[in-house]
């Protein structure tokens, strides 16, 4: 089974990370590749951002289907373009958010989110309400940290994560935490072991349901809105999908 994990940025020690952390997980016999998109934001913190990443995450997909890869990972916990992925494949496409509220509410009948910044948290916030979990949730918290600085100033952002895990489990009524960022993947033994709650990352998520869903036999449905985007033309800068067919 070969499973690609698409890092939506640019920045590539984040891609390689978010790849580690897939591979550690993976069940023996699962090909883990890590990808990027050529071109884009170095990391994802506002509606913007994810509109420009989406174009480069459908481009990984595409390359992907000329890879033969058997599921898709989305590792960013706003799940950009995930709808429009799962549009141009029969593979399963995994959103790291969905896949880390839907495990989170397997283990524990309220959990919160630790995110990166309080417009991000906004964000999840409206996917919450999107997937049918926000009634799980009891709170969505922010360590008011760049993205970035989980890479470039790890023990500092590191402990402000865990600072705003601690007060969840105190002040919240919680059983799990989730983390609300593709960058934490390589966190979560050691939050987990500081807060003492389940943690609930969602690269690591993502791929453990993509390969149950792989196992299965069970794709993304190409009857109704998710069939293969009808051909037609394209102009400018996207004319390379002109008359795009289910082949890729």
């Amino acid at each position: 089974m070969h499973i690609r994990v698409i890092n939506p940025n640019t920045t590539h020690a984040m891609t390689a990370a978010i790849g580690e952390a897939a591979r550690r997980i993976a069940a023996p016999g699962t090909r883990i590749t890590a990808s990027q998109p050529d071109s884009g934001p170095v990391s994802i913190e506002s509606h913007f951002d994810e509109a420009i990443s989406a174009v480069g995450v459908v481009d990984e997909v595409l390359q992907g289907e000329r890879d033969g890869v058997d599921a898709y990972v989305i590792a960013c916990f706003g799940d950009p373009g995930l709808l429009a992925a799962r549009e141009l494949t029969r593979a399963p496409v995994i959103g790291i958010a969905e896949a880390a509220f839907h495990m989170a509410a397997l283990i524990s009948t309220r959990f919160s989110v630790v995110t990166t910044l309080g417009r991000t948290g906004i964000i999840a916030e409206h996917l919450l309400e999107q997937y049918g979990f926000a009634h799980h949730c009891r709170r969505v918290r922010a360590a008011e940290i760049p993205v970035l600085d989980l890479e470039e100033n790890g023990a500092v952002a590191l402990g402000r994560i865990i600072d705003e895990c601690r007060r969840a489990r105190d002040e919240d009524g919680v059983g799990a935490i989730v983390l609300g960022c593709g960058g934490m993947a390589k966190l979560t033994e050691e939050i987990g072991d500081a807060v003492g709650l389940p943690v609930v990352e969602g690269v690591t998520a993502g791929v453990k349901l993509a390969e149950a869903l792989a196992g299965l036999g069970l794709g993304t449905s190409k009857h109704g809105d998710l069939a293969f985007p009808r051909p037609k033309a394209f102009t400018g800068r996207f004319e390379r999908y002109t008359n795009l067919t289910a082949s890729c």
